[in-house]
């Protein structure tokens, strides 16, 4: 692929190898892909995008690896910052933020990375892009490629949420469902992809998945006009986290920021297979045998980048967090309560948070910031149901 106004290439995140040709994966390991950027085109296009009045990644495309103006866009970004302070009293730190990403198009943070290689994928050529999926990445993937004038293929678990099952018909995208969980999903969607010319889509087989979600890094030094000290971020695959951390590492590299925040890795107990590896200082993440979850977008058991998001925690000097479903519940009803609606996704990071401040891990004057992945609404049920549960 060409490379733009501020991208350099592609650099491969297993052996560092130097890419310029049309590519998704490394061609000397097979490993995954990562854009890179000219530290001098990257600084001046920060500085017109302070200038710049349009929102999302209107305002912030043009510091990607494909150029707003080059891209699908459906004004995903801008999403909400909101303050918690009651969270801040029990931290006992400056403040306490919530990153809310339900405020893009289909309401999910997967909506940065879509639209990024969803762009990427037209620019190849591509006809029909598919990926396995929880849900919101699937119904993310249909809506941009609709926009993109493309056609979409999801495989999701059966017990993925209806509301995603819908919303991926409803953008006029293509759904197999697969009876079980999601690494099922994932078999079906290699075997299909195996006789098919099909652009996928899936986590970190496409270099600009991940990198779409530096975005919000870019979003959070704007306004706050510097960086936080700490980001906890609920984690699946490590799409997330890795592109948060790419984009905080650029603006340091450029001058913009000090430092780069703390990461830390927030996933639910009954799948942790990120903390298991931190807590046993690994670097490989091995699978979890057996995973249960209530909450379905973080139940993968065998992540696609967790070796970088363990790479992502140790830069940053962060770290992992488990917590069980009924912490993970309690907080994002608690939060929700306090007029901060939370997806029981993002209770995870909030119950997270909460252990990491038992601990002792934020200090008085930090700000911190809790990404909450998804809309509350879309998992209105699950917290409707834990309310029940205790006779309310």
């Amino acid at each position: 692929m060409e490379t733009t106004t501020v991208c350099t290439g592609l650099s491969c995140l297993d052996c560092g190898e130097t890419v310029e040709a049309d590519t998704d994966r490394c061609p000397a390991c097979e490993g995954a892909l990562e854009p890179t950027y000219d530290e001098g085109k990257l600084a001046e296009a920060w500085e017109q995008a302070k200038g710049d009045t349009a929102r999302g990644r209107g305002r912030f495309g043009d510091l990607l690896s494909l150029p707003g103006s080059a891209g699908v866009g459906l004004g995903e970004g801008a999403s909400p910052l909101v303050s918690c302070p009651d969270l801040t009293q029990e931290f006992g730190c400056e403040t306490v933020l919530v990153k809310d990403e339900a405020g893009n198009p289909t309401g999910s943070i997967a909506d940065r990375g879509i639209a990024l290689a969803v762009s990427a994928a037209r620019k190849a050529g591509a006809e029909t892009v598919a990926l396995p999926t929880t849900g919101n990445g699937g119904q993310a993937a249909a809506a941009y490629a609709s926009r993109a004038g493309l056609d979409s293929e999801s495989f999701v678990p059966s017990r993925t949420l209806f509301a995603n099952k819908a919303m991926i018909n409803v953008h006029g995208g293509e759904m197999s469902v697969v009876g079980g969980r999601y690494p099922d999903a994932v078999a079906a969607f290699e075997d299909a992809t195996a006789t098919s010319e099909w652009h996928s889509l899936a986590p970190f087989e496409t270099p600009y998945r991940h990198d779409g979600h530096r975005t919000l890094a870019y979003e959070l030094v704007d306004e706050l006009e510097q960086e936080p000290e700490a980001v906890v971020c609920p984690t699946a695959h490590g799409l997330w986290i890795r592109g948060i951390y790419a984009g905080f590492r650029d603006l340091a590299a450029i001058g913009v920021i000090d430092a780069v925040p703390r990461l830390y890795a927030a996933q639910a107990g009954g799948c942790a297979p990120v903390v298991d590896a931190w807590e046993k200082g690994r670097t490989d993440v091995e699978a979890v045998e057996h995973p249960d979850t209530i909450c379905g977008p973080l139940e993968i058991p065998d992540p696609a980048g967790g070796r970088y998001v363990i790479e992502a925690l140790e830069a940053t000097g962060g770290g992992a967090v488990g917590t069980d479903d009924e912490a993970i519940l309690e907080a994002a009803v608690g939060l929700a309560a306090a007029g901060v609606p939370t997806s029981a996704t993002g209770g995870t990071a909030v119950s997270g948070a909460q252990a990491l401040a038992e601990q002792g891990a934020f200090e008085p004057g930090e700000t911190v910031v809790l990404v909450n992945p998804t809309t509350a609404n879309r998992e209105a049920d699950l917290l409707r149901s834990h309310l029940m549960s205790k006779g309310v």
